[in-house]
């Protein structure tokens, strides 16, 4: 994603005139090679998302929550993003507009140094019990288990910002037998999930709900039927992907953490590289702030036009 979406349009201008049969045969030859082995990608993907974690750690970014409920109130929020002490937190740094005053921000920092301490502790215990976790100490849904939980299907090649790209649609089975919460999310979710096939990263992600569900009478999570999202990545100092956009829509709650009756909108930028220094205020070592689409369109190989780098 080197270029910004105007370079990309002189760059297709200027390139009309050069050998398009060239460009229609390798377009030709991504659309007749063999798409890989679904279950073998997808295990791939996760191997690649494990290793990909020592680089995101170096990585912070800011972020701007939009959310708008049905009666039309908007709150934004923002935040930098980034991993302290093997966890990823998000710190809040602005509210609809202002700067947080001097307790908010004491607040804030407390809250972080919270999170972090307990998920510490769980990774700690889940380790010591041979579990895989992610970096809040919960416990991961492992591909192996979305295969029991659901199925993958229809694997077709398209082109994602100019990349090849393997599209791979999913759907929950509501009757699979789960063994925690997270997989109860799971089983009732259908969606289609894109595929870098050069770096097995995950780079886009859209679904929705097909049942109405609850965990624990609703107290821990209570998500109504339709509910939709929306998460892109895009390729960041030609290293590593990163979150750019999220959205969704619908009515859902988990516990005290979200909780979304309308919509939400959320967009990354400002990828910078860091070390840090204290616990809160990351010393910024680099700044790389790439440019970057609005959005992603997913095309079929051999479509003449393509989104912008």
């Amino acid at each position: 994603m080197i270029l910004s979406p105007l370079s990309s349009l002189f760059l297709a201008a200027s390139l009309a005139t050069v050998p398009f049969a060239l460009a229609q045969v390798q377009s030709d030859q991504s659309a007749t090679r063999p798409l890989p082995d679904v279950p073998t990608l997808m295990h791939e993907v996760e191997q690649h998302q494990r290793a990909s974690e020592a680089i995101q750690k170096d990585y912070l970014y800011h972020e701007v929550a939009t959310v708008q409920d049905n009666d039309k109130k908007t709150e934004t929020r923002e935040y930098d993003v980034f991993w302290l002490n093997g966890v990823e937190v998000h710190k809040l740094t602005r509210k609809n507009g202002r700067n947080l005053t001097d307790d908010e921000k004491k607040k804030e920092n407390e809250r972080i140094d919270k999170e972090v301490a307990k998920a510490q502790e769980r990774k700690s215990k889940a380790q010591a019990k041979g579990q895989e976790t992610d970096s809040h100490g919960h416990e991961e849904i492992t591909v192996s288990r979305f295969l029991s939980l659901g199925s993958f299907a229809n694997p077709r090649r398209v082109q994602l910002v100019g990349r090849d790209t393997i599209a791979i649609d999913y759907i929950g089975d509501p009757k699979a037998k789960t063994r925690n919460r997270s997989e109860d999310f799971v089983r009732n979710l259908a969606g289609t999930i894109w595929v870098d096939e050069e770096d097995r990263t995950i780079t886009r992600l859209e679904g929705h709900f097909v049942n109405s569900f609850k965990i624990g009478a609703g107290l821990v999570m209570n998500i109504k039927k339709d509910t939709s999202f929306l998460v892109e990545q895009r390729k960041i100092n030609g290293e590593v992907w990163l979150p750019s956009r999220i959205e969704g829509q619908g009515a859902a709650r988990v516990m005290l953490f979200v909780s979304l009756n309308g919509s939400i909108h959320i967009t990354d930028s400002d990828y910078r590289k860091f070390k840090a220094t204290s616990t809160i205020l990351p010393g910024v070592a680099t700044v790389n702030d790439p440019s970057a689409p609005e959005s992603t369109t997913p095309q079929p190989v051999g479509a003449t036009s393509a989104a912008p780098q």
